[in-house]
């Protein structure tokens, strides 16, 4: 599989959905395979909120592969010897696009806290800028799930003709109360970290020990991200060999796994990316700038394909499946799968097995007719 990683400049202004531009900006992308003489093969493939563009594949070097790389390569799911795919990372990350932490043109110091929140409108919109530099103005598919899922659907309603297929996983037409009030956790947690500093931190002051409160949020992310049969079939009650029963911060597996993953992600990820990008997730709702949810999805001309995970605690699989279902109403082309699994939310990145053969014929199909 080829794979090659690029970043894009723009000194063309971005309009944000807030009424403030970003000027200039960039973006990080990451491609997969060839682009085919007409451009008709193109899948672009959106992240989730700590994802980035490095989808698939290893570089050289490390060990780690991308975040879905179960799904993206020679002869997997979207397979790169028909697709060519395009995995961006989105404006306000921490992975190469501009974010909070780049440097503002105008100062030559970094944004921090004056950067502009950014919605999920927003990210689409700089991404079709960036397929318009490539040349492409019309695309086979698009993929995502979760915060990536929310993006597809945005993509559908906003640019009505410009998908085939859209493939949304693990998402909503709305955040709710609920998944807002885990976010809030982590927001707290960093907004009220002394080293936060307000935002005023330097760039590497994480890099060696992290920031404890992103550590701590990022806990709640993990707990919505499971569900309680996969706690229970990953840790039982186990204890750790090493721990005392009636030490009182002796751990048991579970609260080890949460302190080893949380406190290595909060030396890799910027917190104010994950204020900004949290923030994007709070506010996403397909009926804003329509008159109504109805008005919105009426406006979907691609096909939409919706899979949800029954154990999804974040969003939950009635949510889809009211999106299918006002589709349905409307006579318009999708299709609805729950996949039955133990996994919560975070199924549709590590049981890539139970949907991929879904995405597979989708795709297929669409190359038939």
């Amino acid at each position: 599989m080829k794979i090659e990683t690029k970043t894009a400049h723009f000194s063309s202004p971005l309009y944000l959905e807030s009424g403030r531009i970003l000027e200039p900006y960039e973006i990080a992308y990451e491609t997969y395979g060839e682009l085919n003489a007409d451009h008709s093969n193109v899948v672009l493939v959106c992240h989730a909120l700590s994802g980035s563009h490095h989808a698939a594949g290893v570089y050289e070097g490390e060990r780690k592969a991308g975040w879905w790389d179960g799904l993206i390569g020679d002869g997997k799911g979207i397979d790169t010897r028909k697709y060519f795919v395009i995995s961006t990372n989105v404006i306000g990350s921490c992975f190469g696009s501009t974010g909070p932490m780049s440097n503002n043109y105008s100062t030559q110091a970094p944004y921090r806290l004056k950067f502009p929140v950014v919605t999920i409108k927003d990210m689409i919109r700089a991404q079709m800028h960036l397929l318009s530099d490539l040349g492409i103005h019309h695309v086979r598919a698009i993929v995502g799930g979760s915060m990536g899922g929310m993006q597809a659907l945005q993509f559908a309603v906003d640019y009505p003709n410009f998908a085939d297929d859209i493939i949304a996983l693990a998402a909503t037409y709305a955040t709710r109360p609920w998944t807002i009030a885990f976010n809030k956790v982590a927001v707290e947690a960093i907004r009220r970290d002394p080293r936060f500093k307000h935002g005023n931190y330097e760039k590497d002051d994480f890099k060696e020990e992290g920031l404890d409160g992103l550590a701590i949020g990022r806990i709640a992310g993990h707990i919505s991200y499971l569900s309680p049969d996969s706690m229970d079939d990953k840790f039982g009650r186990n204890y750790v060999g090493t721990d005392g029963l009636f030490e009182l911060f002796g751990r048991y597996e579970v609260e080890r796994y949460m302190e080893y993953n949380t406190n290595n992600f909060s030396r890799i990820f910027d917190p104010l990316s994950y204020l900004y990008i949290v923030k994007a997730i709070n506010t996403f709702n397909l009926s804003r700038g329509y008159d109504s949810l109805h008005d919105a999805i009426s406006r979907i001309k691609a096909n939409v394909h919706l899979i949800s995970f029954s154990s999804d605690y974040l969003f939950f699989p009635s949510e889809m499946e009211h999106i299918a279902k006002m589709m349905a109403r409307n006579g318009q082309a999708h299709s609805y799968l729950e996949v039955k699994s133990n996994y919560g939310h975070d199924a549709f990145l590590v049981e890539v097995e139970k949907f991929e053969a879904h995405i597979r014929e989708v795709l297929e199909l669409g190359i038939r007719n």
